[in-house]
């Protein structure tokens, strides 16, 4: 019987699974949207709900900011989810994500979907992604 056992495994211990999972919402607190397959997407859903509840009590909770950031262990995205992203939420009551299909992975066919914030912010998807070389963003300025 598997009561009181759900969710999905994913093919990783429980170790891999939370590391995962605090790895994607931070991305996904950064990006307001990410894409990946559709079985993760929708185990991320309740992971990220939680923490725009907890960010939903106020920017001055202290015992809700340590919560989250014991969940995600990335205080820059846990500074963006208490100033930017709980104050956009503070009246909605539940509901912060949608999870979107996106077709099938070229590779080995895997079902993708996209995960994103209800009223994202466009700005934010992409935004500093990936490493920089100075010389491009000094012949930028």
């Amino acid at each position: 019987m598997r009561h009181r056992n759900q969710g999905r495994k994913l093919n990783r211990t429980a170790q891999h699974r939370t590391a995962m999972f605090a790895n994607m919402a931070a991305a996904l607190i950064k990006h307001e949207q990410i894409k990946t397959t559709l079985p993760k997407a929708k185990e991320l859903r309740p992971v990220v709900e939680k923490l725009v509840t907890l960010s939903r009590r106020g920017a001055d909770n202290l015992h809700a900011r340590r919560q989250a950031i014991a969940q995600i262990r990335d205080e820059t995205q846990v500074k963006k989810l208490f100033d930017v992203i709980g104050p956009r939420y503070a009246n909605r009551p539940g509901g912060y994500t949608r999870v979107l299909k996106a077709g099938f992975r070229h590779g080995d066919n895997a079902e993708m979907a996209f995960i994103e914030f209800v009223d994202r912010d466009p700005d934010a998807k992409g935004l500093d992604s990936g490493p920089v070389n100075e010389n491009e963003a000094t012949a930028e300025e």
